[in-house]
């Protein structure tokens, strides 16, 4: 959501979430954690949910939730992935803080956004804080550490589609090693902030990458700024195809089974047909990002994806410029 919902947003952000021996892991497991991230003049210690699959991971995939919500309401499709094969890191961001230390733009959020891309610029060392996170919450479940792997993907639903946009960005422009292993962007009915121009900065620049970037979006409601965010996607990437519009689609679709109550009254009840495409498609396209194939039936033309899609009868593709 944005903060054009006016008294919309204002009841969201009262009533928002906050967000011994070590053994082998057998089978895919949920761990919570927490991460460490500068602010300002401060560290920040926020929620950190790390799921592990039960092999070795395929990749890594940062799984970010929309404005005054909380990494409790993404856990269904991190655990869609996690299934997968994927390790998926879901971090709480904070939606309010004096010091503009948030996931969306209500001031100047970058030096905040920058500290995030550090936590995967850093993602290679041991002693840095994703690994020291991992290593954490693997200790106090008793699990094993998984090795980090150095793939990278970024999901981001609503506001932290654009936060992944501009992580992105940051990577490409002041972590070159790091950005070698990015992937993609999986973005979830993007959501631009009302301030700032972090969503044109990070897609003008990535644009001319070739890095993957695809938009799984719902209609046009007050709950995705009138399709900011994808109207931004469809101006500024000039690509053939950048994703597909669901239909009768609700902004929590992305939410699933864990969305909430305040979800539901603000932003509709997440739509079974629908949820079960957005992570069908959100799954395939990150395979095909770290496999660097491009699977047929999940691209092009609406017909040919929804045939991939036996739950739809039909989805609309999106076009760029």
């Amino acid at each position: 959501m944005n903060l054009r919902g006016s008294a919309l947003t204002v009841l969201a952000a009262v009533c928002a979430l906050g967000a011994g021996g070590i053994g082998p892991a057998a089978a895919s497991s949920t761990l919570s954690g927490t991460v460490d991230i500068p602010c300002a003049a401060e560290t920040l210690r926020q929620s950190a949910d790390w799921y592990l699959p039960a092999g070795q991971p395929r990749g890594l995939v940062w799984v970010q939730h929309g404005f005054a919500r909380s990494n409790a309401n993404v856990a269904a499709l991190a655990e869609t992935l996690t299934d997968a094969g994927y390790l998926v890191f879901a971090p709480a961001l904070p939606f309010m803080n004096p010091a503009g230390c948030t996931l969306q733009n209500l001031g100047d959020n970058t030096p905040f956004l920058n500290q995030v891309a550090q936590l995967f610029a850093t993602a290679a060392d041991p002693t840095g804080p994703l690994q020291r996170s991992l290593a954490a919450a693997a200790g106090d479940a008793g699990r094993a550490v998984p090795v980090m792997p150095r793939e990278l993907v970024f999901i981001g639903h609503s506001a932290g589609a654009e936060a992944v946009e501009y992580v992105a960005h940051r990577l490409h422009t002041a972590a070159p090693d790091t950005w070698a292993h990015l992937r993609g962007l999986v973005l979830l009915d993007a959501v631009k902030s009302f301030l700032g121009n972090n969503t044109d900065r990070a897609l003008a620049d990535l644009d001319a990458t070739g890095l993957p970037i695809l938009t799984i979006a719902g209609p046009p409601s007050l709950c995705n700024s009138f399709a900011s965010g994808t109207t931004a996607l469809q101006t500024l990437l000039h690509r053939s195809f950048i994703g597909v519009r669901l239909p009768a689609g609700e902004h929590t679709d992305a939410e699933g089974a864990s969305s909430d109550g305040l979800g539901e009254l603000l932003c509709g009840v997440p739509q079974t047909l629908n949820v079960s495409a957005l992570q069908q498609l959100t799954t395939a396209w990150t395979a095909d990002f770290l496999d660097g194939t491009r699977t047929p039936g999940y691209y092009s033309d609406g017909a040919s994806i929804a045939g991939s899609l036996p739950a739809l009868p039909y989805v609309q593709p999106l076009h760029g410029a």
